[in-house]
């Protein structure tokens, strides 16, 4: 299944992946830091939601409380949670 997933409070608008089960492919961010969120889409490719939330939930950037990888956490749980009730 195809997820979007529009970001709060990150310069990244929107992120998008595919999900089959529990595991994550095709991981795109629509603005953001490009070059590094290229690299996380890469090296997260084909991880579970719990691998992935293991590694970066929580990360923040700058001041903020949050940041793309933190958000990538939250979109990937509630899509696993939505393909779960579906």
């Amino acid at each position: 299944m195809h997820y979007t997933y529009k970001t709060k409070m990150v310069c990244s608008k929107e992120i998008n992946f595919d999900i089959d089960g529990n595991i994550i492919t095709n991981i795109s961010f629509v603005g953001g830091c490009n070059g590094n969120l290229k690299a996380i889409s890469k090296i997260l490719d084909g991880w579970t939601v719990e691998q992935i939330e293991e590694k970066v939930k929580g990360n923040t950037c700058g001041v903020r409380t949050t940041s793309c990888a933190d958000q990538l956490c939250l979109a990937v749980r509630e899509a696993y949670e939505a393909q779960k009730n579906n």
